[in-house]
């Protein structure tokens, strides 16, 4: 994301997708810095957890983490 895109989130999308990557993080057992790279460079963070917001932060957070990390893998983001 450019800090354009940036600048143009929520305050609530950019604490959803701070979130995301630590729950992400979390359940991987990776670093944080690690799960938001690969989020933000495979565009995940910007066209899956910013831009479906509105559906996703009505969710539990299992099915946050479950959601987000099966996009990584179908996106070949991570294969562990």
């Amino acid at each position: 994301m450019s800090e354009v895109e940036y600048d143009n989130m929520s305050p609530r999308q950019m604490e959803f997708a701070v979130f995301c990557v630590g729950c992400v993080a979390e359940k991987l057992n990776r670093p944080a810095t690690e799960v938001y790279d690969l989020l933000k460079r495979s565009g995940l963070l910007r066209d899956y957890i910013v831009e479906l917001y509105d559906v996703l932060h009505t969710q539990s957070q299992e099915y946050i983490v479950e959601d987000v990390i099966r996009a990584m893998k179908e996106k070949g983001v991570i294969s562990w």
